[in-house]
């Protein structure tokens, strides 16, 4: 997978991490499972998703700056891991997800990436979420399908 970086001066990108995995019995907390790094952006709905070892600013800033260009808006939760993002050449803004999911003040709200993973995981094969070369490429495809998806949806509007 080698996508083009999304983002730019004044577009917005929202970034997010949920991890993959299986519950026992199907309720309850994850036990076992993947994590996964999703980028979208607002305007062009490109979607970017990597797997992570973990949420780490180790692990999620050279992949942040591998695939969002600099001076790119970046709207995420409060994940501490996000915190050096201002100081990376982008302008960085948070909403706090235990009081609001959109801020009311600055509007900042990551709805289109977490809205990416329940459609991404309902479409998830049994066997994906342990085998790691499954998932990445069940991924690639999620991605490849949103696009296509956006581009028949354009297409057929313009007609």
């Amino acid at each position: 997978m080698n996508p083009q970086p999304i983002g730019g001066p004044g577009k917005i990108v929202e970034i997010d991490e949920s991890k993959f995995g299986k519950r026992k019995y199907n309720r309850g907390r994850l036990l076992t499972g993947q994590w996964v790094f999703g980028m979208v952006e607002g305007d062009t709905d490109d979607i970017i998703m990597v797997t992570v070892p973990d949420r780490s600013t180790a692990t999620l800033l050279p992949i942040i700056q591998r695939f969002i260009h600099p001076q790119t808006i970046i709207y995420s939760d409060e994940w501490a891991s996000y915190n050096i993002l201002s100081h990376s050449g982008y302008t960085h803004y948070t909403v706090n997800h235990s009081e609001n999911f959109v801020d009311p003040v600055t509007h900042v709200h990551t709805q289109k990436i977490e809205g990416s993973w329940g459609g991404v995981k309902k479409r998830q094969k049994k066997g994906q979420t342990t085998n790691p070369e499954l998932l990445e490429t069940h991924l690639i495809e999620a991605c490849w399908r949103r696009r296509q998806e956006k581009y028949f949806w354009t297409y057929s509007k313009r007609n």
